[in-house]
């Protein structure tokens, strides 16, 4: 087997300048955020990894499910001869698309996306071995700023799923949808997984585990803070807040300070207070309905195609055609 072809658009000098320019702009503000691109150091990943086996995490076991029946269509739909998949992470529900485009014998070529080279490198050198003769061409880079630079033999297929798109606010989807739109052809596609709007009992439990590992999971932010930027955070002091925002229909996390502290980052020459009770902002996922969805992606210049749900009704994958 030979070595998968690796382009790096993002490289750690570049991830540390733009994890420094991030948190001093999140912690200066009112109220304080974190972006949630910092969760996944190596710790992060493998808790992230965890909670998708949680009984109480249904998103990655409806989305494969949906994949799992409707792979085939979606391959003699596109007959893509690149999938192009964005935050690919370990690629393991991409297997699944891979195998239906292999079989329907259009596949030449696949992209992986991920900020973390050593991960990408692993997972494409995996993927390689379960499809020989396949061509894989990794990108290190932001999905949010490198899209322009990713290849692909025309058609491609683009998947976005995981449901990652919730993390992006309202501005940001627009834009990145826009950005998607703007680097394919009229008639390639996007393949598209969105967690929807569900009883709030359900969505708290997905994001609030009774094991504890979502909360170790978001804790952890705080430990690559102190470890890459010089901090001083107790994390023991925070605790694990998950809450549903009804009127943005989607989840928060957050990290609420249980006493009032300083908090020193020496990278930054920054001095942060936090008072008892107060709450650091460090994710949302938004949660979606089928008209929201295919108005957000008429607006980028795409046409929704297909709408799938698994049995259900909880997640959707969506296919759109650029036009």
């Amino acid at each position: 087997m030979t070595e998968p072809v690796v382009d790096v658009h993002l490289t750690p000098e570049d991830a540390a300048h733009a994890l420094r320019a991030d948190v001093r702009a999140g912690l200066t503000a009112t109220p304080k955020w974190v972006s949630p691109k910092w969760f996944y150091d190596a710790v992060g990943s493998a808790l992230f990894e965890d909670i998708t086996r949680l009984p109480e995490y249904y998103p990655t076991r409806a989305e494969r499910e949906v994949l799992g029946r409707r792979a085939a269509e979606i391959a003699s739909t596109t007959g893509a001869h690149s999938l192009v998949e964005l935050g690919s992470g370990s690629s393991e529900k991409t297997r699944l698309l891979l195998s239906a485009l292999r079989e329907r014998g259009t596949l030449a070529e696949f992209v992986p996306q991920d900020v973390s080279a050593e991960f990408l490198r692993d997972a494409a050198k995996a993927i390689m071995a379960d499809f020989p003769g396949l061509r894989v061409h990794g990108v290190v880079g932001d999905f949010t700023e490198h899209l322009g630079m990713l290849p692909g033999e025309s058609p491609r297929m683009v998947a976005f799923l995981g449901g990652t798109i919730g993390n992006l606010i309202p501005q940001e989807r627009e834009k990145f949808l826009h950005s998607v739109r703007d680097v394919l052809d009229p008639g390639e596609w996007l393949l598209l997984g969105t967690d929807l709007v569900k009883d709030s009992e359900v969505l708290v439990r997905a994001y609030d585990d009774a094991q504890g590992v979502t909360a170790e999971f978001n804790r952890n932010v705080l430990r690559v803070l102190n470890r890459e930027l010089g901090g001083d955070f107790d994390v023991d002091a925070f605790e694990h807040v998950a809450l549903w925002n009804a009127e943005r229909e989607w989840i928060e996390m957050r990290l609420r300070a249980t006493r009032a502290m300083h908090v020193h980052l020496s990278e930054l020459g920054l001095d942060v207070e936090f008072a008892a009770g107060e709450e650091l902002r460090t994710e949302v996922s938004a949660k979606f309905r089928r008209d929201g969805v295919r108005r957000e992606l008429e607006d980028a210049g795409f046409e929704l195609h297909r709408w799938w749900t698994d049995d259900e009704g909880r997640f959707a994958v969506s296919l759109a055609r650029a036009s």
